[in-house]
């Protein structure tokens, strides 16, 4: 057994798991021809994809600036992941969603969470998944909290 000083501390193991997953979409997008998608562009492909989330709230949650998300979005654009029209109820606002291009590689990056998954549930009971979900949701509150105190 480990003491608690050989332990590595929560932040580093959690950017060794986030690490697990990059590698796996990494392969995957290349694997799919897609060795062009922008970093972060993942995150926002797979959340327009899944969730129907909105640019806005995706931005938010990357953390970036307006400057570096207008950037993300526009090499999105530029490369074929993402189309961007005027909203025709309100010509204030543009409307951005999956090209076919950005489905397909959507779907690499679906593909590539579910494998990391499969291998944590053969590595992991249901109840220790269930624990590290609880864990890194609390994490998440804690992070929105601080987020709106700046």
């Amino acid at each position: 057994m480990t003491s608690k000083a050989e332990q590595p501390v929560i932040p580093a193991l959690l950017r060794a798991a986030r690490g697990a997953y990059a590698h796996a979409i990494r392969a995957q997008l290349a694997s799919g021809g897609f060795e062009d998608l922008p970093r972060n562009g993942p995150y926002v492909l797979g959340g327009v994809a899944n969730h129907g989330s909105s640019i806005r709230d995706l931005i938010r949650e990357l953390g970036v600036s307006k400057q570096a998300a207008s950037q993300l979005l526009d090499t999105l654009v530029l490369r074929g992941y993402l189309y961007r029209e005027v909203n025709p109820e309100d010509r204030r606002r543009m409307t951005i969603g999956l090209t076919e291009r950005g489905s397909a590689a959507a779907t690499a990056v679906r593909a590539a969470v579910v494998t990391v998954d499969r291998q944590l549930a053969e590595l992991c009971t249901t109840k220790e998944i269930a624990g590290l979900r609880a864990c890194l949701q609390a994490l998440w509150e804690i992070r929105e909290r601080t987020q709106a105190q700046l």
